[in-house]
Protein backbone atom coordinates (compact mmCIF):
# COMPACT_ATOMS: atom_id res chain seq x y z
CA UNK A 1 0.00 0.00 0.00
CA UNK A 2 2.80 2.17 0.67
CA UNK A 3 4.41 2.11 -2.57
CA UNK A 4 1.44 2.79 -3.98
CA UNK A 5 0.53 5.95 -2.38
CA UNK A 6 4.64 6.69 -3.42
CA UNK A 7 3.71 6.49 -6.79
CA UNK A 8 0.58 8.58 -6.47
CA UNK A 9 2.51 10.96 -4.35
CA UNK A 10 4.90 11.07 -7.57
CA UNK A 11 2.68 11.59 -10.04
CA UNK A 12 0.80 14.09 -8.45
CA UNK A 13 4.22 16.48 -8.04
CA UNK A 14 5.04 16.26 -11.34
CA UNK A 15 1.54 17.48 -12.31
CA UNK A 16 1.61 19.89 -9.98
CA UNK A 17 4.92 21.27 -10.50
CA UNK A 18 4.26 21.29 -14.19
CA UNK A 19 1.02 23.35 -13.72
CA UNK A 20 2.91 25.58 -11.48
CA UNK A 21 5.22 26.29 -13.94
CA UNK A 22 3.47 27.42 -16.72
CA UNK A 23 0.80 29.37 -14.62
CA UNK A 24 4.79 31.33 -13.65
CA UNK A 25 4.62 31.76 -17.02
CA UNK A 26 0.78 32.95 -18.46
CA UNK A 27 0.98 34.57 -14.93
CA UNK A 28 3.68 37.06 -15.78
CA UNK A 29 1.89 37.52 -19.35
CA UNK A 30 -1.22 38.27 -17.46
CA UNK A 31 0.04 40.95 -14.77
CA UNK A 32 1.43 42.72 -18.21
CA UNK A 33 -1.41 42.80 -19.92
CA UNK A 34 -3.69 43.73 -16.97
CA UNK A 35 -1.67 47.03 -16.76
CA UNK A 36 -2.96 48.23 -20.30
CA UNK A 37 -6.12 50.30 -19.65
CA UNK A 38 -9.22 49.45 -21.81
CA UNK A 39 -12.05 52.17 -21.30
CA UNK A 40 -14.46 50.32 -22.89
CA UNK A 41 -14.86 48.28 -20.00
CA UNK A 42 -15.09 48.86 -16.36
CA UNK A 43 -11.52 48.79 -14.20
CA UNK A 44 -11.33 48.73 -10.30
CA UNK A 45 -7.31 50.27 -11.45
CA UNK A 46 -8.66 53.35 -12.68
CA UNK A 47 -11.03 53.99 -8.74
CA UNK A 48 -7.85 52.70 -6.78
CA UNK A 49 -5.77 55.56 -8.86
CA UNK A 50 -8.14 57.86 -7.86
CA UNK A 51 -8.24 56.80 -4.55
CA UNK A 52 -4.61 57.15 -4.61
CA UNK A 53 -4.80 60.77 -5.50
CA UNK A 54 -7.16 61.46 -3.22
CA UNK A 55 -4.50 59.71 -0.88
CA UNK A 56 -2.21 62.25 -1.95
CA UNK A 57 -4.07 65.44 -1.05
CA UNK A 58 -4.77 64.36 2.39
CA UNK A 59 -0.55 65.22 4.10
CA UNK A 60 0.23 63.01 7.06
CA UNK A 61 -2.96 61.63 6.97
CA UNK A 62 -3.05 60.07 3.85
CA UNK A 63 -1.07 57.24 5.37
CA UNK A 64 -4.19 56.01 7.59
CA UNK A 65 -6.04 56.54 4.99
CA UNK A 66 -3.96 54.31 2.44
CA UNK A 67 -3.64 51.39 4.95
CA UNK A 68 -6.95 51.41 5.39
CA UNK A 69 -7.95 51.06 1.42
CA UNK A 70 -5.34 48.19 1.21
CA UNK A 71 -7.16 46.42 3.83
CA UNK A 72 -10.73 46.94 2.05
CA UNK A 73 -9.26 46.25 -1.36
CA UNK A 74 -7.56 43.01 -0.08
CA UNK A 75 -10.51 41.87 1.55
CA UNK A 76 -12.75 42.90 -1.40
CA UNK A 77 -10.48 41.20 -4.18
CA UNK A 78 -9.34 44.27 -6.01
CA UNK A 79 -5.65 44.41 -7.27
CA UNK A 80 -3.45 45.69 -4.46
CA UNK A 81 -0.92 45.35 -7.42
CA UNK A 82 -2.37 49.34 -8.21
CA UNK A 83 -2.01 50.04 -4.56
CA UNK A 84 1.55 48.62 -4.10
CA UNK A 85 3.00 50.70 -7.68
CA UNK A 86 1.28 53.81 -6.25
CA UNK A 87 2.68 53.84 -3.10
CA UNK A 88 6.06 54.49 -4.28
CA UNK A 89 4.81 57.25 -6.05
CA UNK A 90 2.85 58.61 -2.81
CA UNK A 91 4.93 57.79 -0.33
CA UNK A 92 8.50 57.12 -1.69
CA UNK A 93 10.05 53.65 -1.66
CA UNK A 94 10.60 53.38 2.17
CA UNK A 95 7.29 54.64 3.76
CA UNK A 96 5.45 53.04 0.79
CA UNK A 97 7.10 50.10 1.27
CA UNK A 98 5.66 50.26 5.16
CA UNK A 99 2.74 51.22 4.75
CA UNK A 100 1.82 48.35 1.72
CA UNK A 101 3.11 45.69 4.42
CA UNK A 102 0.96 47.24 7.11
CA UNK A 103 -2.64 47.40 4.97
CA UNK A 104 -1.35 44.00 3.52
CA UNK A 105 -0.96 42.24 6.41
CA UNK A 106 -3.70 43.17 8.61
CA UNK A 107 -6.25 43.03 5.02
CA UNK A 108 -4.31 39.32 4.63
CA UNK A 109 -5.06 38.79 8.00
CA UNK A 110 -8.77 40.32 8.34
CA UNK A 111 -9.42 37.60 5.31
CA UNK A 112 -8.36 34.76 6.70
CA UNK A 113 -10.47 35.07 9.96
CA UNK A 114 -13.46 35.37 7.16
CA UNK A 115 -12.24 32.52 5.62
CA UNK A 116 -11.81 30.20 9.12
CA UNK A 117 -14.84 31.40 10.88
CA UNK A 118 -17.28 31.36 8.04
CA UNK A 119 -15.72 28.37 6.08
CA UNK A 120 -13.48 26.37 8.43
CA UNK A 121 -16.26 24.19 10.26
CA UNK A 122 -18.18 23.04 7.22
CA UNK A 123 -15.00 22.09 5.45
CA UNK A 124 -13.86 20.63 9.04
CA UNK A 125 -17.41 18.57 8.77
CA UNK A 126 -16.22 17.78 5.30
CA UNK A 127 -12.99 16.09 5.74
CA UNK A 128 -14.32 14.35 9.27
CA UNK A 129 -15.23 11.52 7.56
CA UNK A 130 -11.93 11.10 5.45
CA UNK A 131 -8.88 10.23 7.76
CA UNK A 132 -6.47 10.49 4.37
CA UNK A 133 -7.74 14.43 4.05
CA UNK A 134 -7.72 15.21 7.80
CA UNK A 135 -4.03 13.79 8.06
CA UNK A 136 -2.61 16.11 5.74
CA UNK A 137 -4.60 19.23 6.36
CA UNK A 138 -3.00 18.29 10.35
CA UNK A 139 -0.14 17.68 8.77
CA UNK A 140 0.17 21.49 6.94
CA UNK A 141 -0.98 22.87 9.75
CA UNK A 142 1.98 21.74 11.70
CA UNK A 143 4.47 23.40 9.48
CA UNK A 144 2.00 26.16 8.65
CA UNK A 145 4.69 29.13 8.75
CA UNK A 146 6.71 27.18 6.64
CA UNK A 147 4.27 26.66 3.78
CA UNK A 148 2.85 30.42 4.33
CA UNK A 149 6.30 32.19 4.31
CA UNK A 150 7.14 30.08 1.07
CA UNK A 151 3.83 30.88 -0.63
CA UNK A 152 4.03 34.93 0.24
CA UNK A 153 7.72 34.51 -1.56
CA UNK A 154 5.96 33.28 -4.77
CA UNK A 155 4.31 35.94 -7.21
CA UNK A 156 2.18 32.67 -9.16
CA UNK A 157 -0.47 32.39 -5.81
CA UNK A 158 -2.95 34.76 -5.82
CA UNK A 159 -2.11 36.80 -2.50
CA UNK A 160 -6.33 37.94 -1.93
CA UNK A 161 -7.65 34.16 -2.92
CA UNK A 162 -4.94 33.06 -0.62
CA UNK A 163 -5.76 34.36 2.14
CA UNK A 164 -8.86 32.93 2.25
CA UNK A 165 -7.52 29.34 1.14
CA UNK A 166 -5.51 29.23 4.35
CA UNK A 167 -8.57 30.35 6.54
CA UNK A 168 -10.01 26.82 5.80
CA UNK A 169 -6.52 25.14 6.76
CA UNK A 170 -5.50 24.09 9.80
CA UNK A 171 -2.84 26.30 9.62
CA UNK A 172 -2.25 29.02 13.21
CA UNK A 173 -3.28 32.62 12.79
CA UNK A 174 -0.16 33.02 14.48
CA UNK A 175 1.70 30.89 11.62
CA UNK A 176 -0.45 32.90 9.44
CA UNK A 177 0.04 36.27 11.09
CA UNK A 178 4.49 35.79 10.98
CA UNK A 179 4.88 34.35 7.86
CA UNK A 180 3.54 37.63 6.12
CA UNK A 181 6.95 38.46 6.40
CA UNK A 182 7.34 36.39 3.28
CA UNK A 183 5.85 39.37 1.37
CA UNK A 184 8.35 41.56 2.35
CA UNK A 185 11.10 41.58 -0.46
CA UNK A 186 8.24 41.50 -3.00
CA UNK A 187 6.47 44.19 -1.66
CA UNK A 188 9.46 46.64 -1.94
CA UNK A 189 10.44 45.56 -5.04
CA UNK A 190 6.58 46.70 -6.43
CA UNK A 191 7.19 49.79 -4.70
CA UNK A 192 10.26 50.75 -6.09
CA UNK A 193 8.87 50.14 -9.90
CA UNK A 194 6.15 52.11 -8.82
CA UNK A 195 8.47 54.92 -7.85
CA UNK A 196 10.50 54.95 -11.43
CA UNK A 197 7.22 56.31 -12.32
CA UNK A 198 6.71 59.67 -10.66
CA UNK A 199 3.27 60.03 -11.55
CA UNK A 200 0.25 58.28 -10.23
CA UNK A 201 -1.70 58.80 -14.00
CA UNK A 202 1.18 56.48 -15.25
CA UNK A 203 0.83 53.45 -12.86
CA UNK A 204 -0.82 50.61 -14.36
CA UNK A 205 -0.72 51.73 -18.00
CA UNK A 206 1.49 50.59 -20.83
CA UNK A 207 3.77 53.41 -20.70
CA UNK A 208 4.88 53.00 -16.75
CA UNK A 209 8.90 53.09 -16.20
CA UNK A 210 10.13 49.74 -15.11
CA UNK A 211 13.34 47.93 -13.90
CA UNK A 212 13.96 44.72 -16.23
CA UNK A 213 16.49 43.63 -13.25
CA UNK A 214 13.98 44.32 -10.84
CA UNK A 215 11.29 42.36 -12.51
CA UNK A 216 13.85 39.50 -13.37
CA UNK A 217 14.48 39.30 -9.72
CA UNK A 218 10.73 38.88 -8.32
CA UNK A 219 10.14 36.33 -11.50
CA UNK A 220 13.09 34.45 -10.02
CA UNK A 221 12.68 34.30 -6.44
CA UNK A 222 9.27 33.71 -7.04
CA UNK A 223 9.90 30.24 -9.17
CA UNK A 224 12.30 29.18 -6.42
CA UNK A 225 9.60 29.66 -4.00
CA UNK A 226 7.34 28.14 -5.79
CA UNK A 227 9.36 24.94 -6.55
CA UNK A 228 10.36 24.60 -2.77
CA UNK A 229 6.78 25.08 -1.44
CA UNK A 230 5.26 22.33 -4.11
CA UNK A 231 8.36 19.88 -3.29
CA UNK A 232 7.84 21.04 0.91
CA UNK A 233 3.95 20.20 0.96
CA UNK A 234 4.49 17.17 -1.17
CA UNK A 235 6.64 15.66 0.90
CA UNK A 236 4.32 16.41 4.36
CA UNK A 237 1.23 15.13 2.37
CA UNK A 238 3.20 11.59 1.66
CA UNK A 239 4.45 11.50 5.26
CA UNK A 240 0.38 12.17 6.31
CA UNK A 241 -0.65 9.37 4.04
CA UNK A 242 2.16 7.02 5.35
CA UNK A 243 1.38 7.54 8.75
CA UNK A 244 -2.23 6.99 8.35
CA UNK A 245 -1.80 3.92 6.32
CA UNK A 246 0.78 2.34 8.99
Amino acid sequence: MKNIFNHKTVKLFSLTLLTVAIAFLVNSDLAAAQTIDNPSSWHPQTILRNALQWIDSLGTVGAIAFIALYIIATVAFLPGSILTLGAGVVFGVVWGSIYVFIGATLGATAAFLVGRYLARGWVAQKIADNQKFAAIDRAVGKEGLKIVLLTRLSPIFPFNLLNYAFGITGVSLPDYFIGSVGMIPGTIMYVYIGSLAGNLAMIGTEGQPTNPTAQWAIRIVGFIATVAVTIYVTRIAQKALNEEVL
